[in-house]
């Protein structure tokens, strides 16, 4: 029986295609695999994270981003203290409140990068109340969640706003809105951009709504952050950077173009309401973002002096186990330049 040997031209067919698939194989392999976990729902603020994953910016980095939704900053910062995921979005109280109650855990996250350079939290009250300003709460019945951050920040705002005592009830988030709209509280605590419109959603007009952000009255304390674990943060310090020059890159294009990234947030929530989550995202972005402070400290950077106040406010309120090392929460060096962070030259659509 004669046996055929392949031509040469053949085998040097097959290797070729060897190569390319090992190339293509080696490719993939480089590529540094992030768990990343948002600090709430797919909302409009969501955007920030969902635009350069559809649009490829994590990838062109070698990332291989996953982002899932949360259910409140707490969760988040324990669910990437634990390990269960790499990077998370969360409110900067609650990762001090973790570290200093928790100064023997093994992996302690800490923020690389601030988002919101200034607090969402706010109170809100019904104008027909009476309530018009923080010294008519005097004797008020409050209301939030137990993990809500304007609530367990509210010793920081009574003290800035000479607050005696109030009562409190908690409960469920999806009943606070509703509960102060029925009359069964006076005022709430909550993010402006998520508390405001679903009290509109329960058929009370935006005019009707007496807003005060804690920001503007006295709390100067910084919003959410990006974390990352420590130990992740040790072994990939470069794919670290490489997020946040993504994350920046996509943050440009969501200022730019607010109504085309709920477009990609749609996409990946089909049931969203796109002209309630555009208004949320303007508001948070107005508020939270594209502020004063921001721009005077640089987006994604912290003051010192400020973080240090800060510490020592969250230590109080929250009645930490140590006092928050500021060293232990924040990391430098990880950002972006200056020049690429200057979101405050972007114009919007």
């Amino acid at each position: 029986m004669k046996h055929l040997l392949p031509s040469r031209r053949a085998l040097l067919g097959a290797l070729a295609a060897c190569a390319l698939v090992g190339a293509a194989a080696s490719a993939v392999a480089q590529e540094t695999p992030i768990k990343f976990q948002l600090d709430w729902r797919y909302e409009g603020p969501a955007s920030l994270f969902l635009v350069p994953l559809a649009k490829g910016y994590f990838k062109d980095e070698k990332l291989a981003v996953t982002v899932d939704a949360g259910n409140g900053s707490g969760g988040t910062v324990t669910r990437v203290a634990s390990g269960a995921y790499d990077m998370g979005f969360a409110d900067m109280a609650a990762l001090m409140e973790f570290q200093a109650n928790n100064p023997t855990a093994p992996n302690k996250p800490v923020a690389v990068m601030m988002v919101y350079n200034n607090t969402p939290a706010a109170v809100l009250a019904l104008k027909k109340s009476g309530i018009k300003t923080p010294a008519d709460l005097n004797g008020k019945k409050m209301g939030a969640p137990v993990f809500d951050a304007g609530r367990k920040a509210w010793p920081i705002f009574a003290k800035a706003n000479a607050i005696g005592t109030v009562s409190w009830t908690a409960m469920d988030p999806t009943l606070r809105e509703t509960m102060l709209v029925r009359g069964d509280i006076d005022a709430i605590t909550g993010f402006s951009f998520t508390s405001l419109l679903n009290i509109e959603a329960r058929g009370v007009k935006a005019e009707d709504v007496v807003v005060m952000p804690y920001p503007s009255y006295g709390v100067k304390m910084y919003g959410n952050a990006i974390i990352v674990s420590e130990q992740f943060l040790t072994k990939n310090p470069e794919a670290v950077k490489a997020f946040l020059r993504a994350f920046t890159k996509g943050t440009k294009d969501v200022i730019a173009d607010p109504k085309g990234a709920i477009a990609t947030l749609k996409a990946r929530d089909g049931i969203i309401n796109e002209e309630l989550e555009l208004r949320r995202l303007k508001l948070a972005l107005d508020a939270t973002v594209l502020t004063a402070d921001a721009k005077a400290e640089g987006f994604g950077e912290v003051r010192a002096p400020r973080l240090s106040l800060m510490a020592s406010q969250v230590s109080d309120a929250f009645a930490t186990k140590e006092r928050v090392n500021t060293l232990a929460v924040w990391k430098d060096g990880f950002l972006p330049s200056a020049a690429d962070r200057d979101i405050f030259k972007v114009t919007r659509k």
